[in-house]
């Protein structure tokens, strides 16, 4: 198998990308030929400009579980080709799986079921909505191996969880189900069938302006933790943009005609 079909596109006609990881006989294990095809893909559906929503899901019974080390120890200069960065202010090879998913301006949806370990759940992370079966098993890893998780789940970990949350479970490495996750905060919804439940919510979200699902990704992204004056500036920045643009004209009139409807149908059926 090549890195080409490490991960799967299929692009509808709707604009939902639906993204697979396709390595079910590893259960989707990170070797470098995935690394090199999820980087590959983000980078791709960033310029796409057909892309309205990402589902992002494993294929076969597991998310990922985790980091190939075996294929990934076979060459030391692997390890080079995942750290190595020109700055060490932005994101390498290993965490850019991660946040490359909070860049692409779309909102990303993922799957989870089975096993979510180590890498696979900071690739999980990354995206904005996480939807788990019940029983799925989602585990911060690293600390087993006697690492750090160091694939950029940080970012996204310190917005959803406590400080003493994300301790306890990356120092303890302890597996949690699907349902302790959502009450944890590490996933957003559980579902019985996660993918069915990720195109209702896609579903939804092509209903809106996807200049206002863009800005708003972006706006949260980058002000949650900054000052209060940079968020506001960013609120009002992002929002003449949006009105500059053709899709707020067009969602403006889709509402409007959706709310004369509801009106007509609530008058109907109240004095019939």
């Amino acid at each position: 198998m090549t890195k080409q079909n490490r991960v799967t596109v299929n692009l509808d006609d709707k604009g939902i990308a639906t993204v697979s990881l396709n390595r079910p006989d590893k259960g989707n294990a990170l070797d470098m030929p995935m690394f090199d095809a999820i980087c590959a893909t983000i980078k791709s559906l960033k310029k796409d400009k057909r892309v309205r929503v990402i589902i992002l899901q494993g294929n076969g019974d597991n998310f990922c579980t985790g980091l190939d080390v075996k294929s990934v120890l076979t060459s030391s200069s692997n390890g080079i080709k995942l750290l190595a960065k020109w700055s060490p202010f932005i994101a390498n090879k290993a965490q850019y799986v991660c946040t490359g998913w909070r860049e692409v301006p779309v909102p990303v949806i993922c799957a989870i079921q089975g096993i979510c370990w180590g890498g696979g759940l900071q690739i999980a992370l990354g995206a904005d909505f996480r939807i788990a079966k019940p029983d799925a098993n989602l585990s911060i890893m690293e600390a087993k191996w006697g690492l750090i998780p160091d694939m950029g789940g940080s970012l996204p970990l310190r917005e959803l969880v406590s400080k003493d949350v994300a301790l306890e479970l990356a120092m303890t490495a302890r597996q949690i189900s699907g349902e302790q996750a959502k009450t944890l905060g590490l996933v957003t919804h559980v579902s019985d069938d996660p993918t069915a439940h990720a195109h209702q919510l896609a579903d939804e979200l092509l209903n809106r302006s996807p200049d206002a699902l863009a800005a708003v990704k972006k706006l949260y992204r980058k002000s949650w933790w900054s000052s209060a004056g940079f968020a506001l500036f960013r609120e009002s920045w992002y929002q003449i943009k949006v009105l500059m643009g053709k899709n707020q004209r067009i969602a403006v009139k889709r509402e409007m005609a959706s709310d004369n409807q509801d009106k007509k149908s609530y008058q109907n059926r109240n004095f019939s």
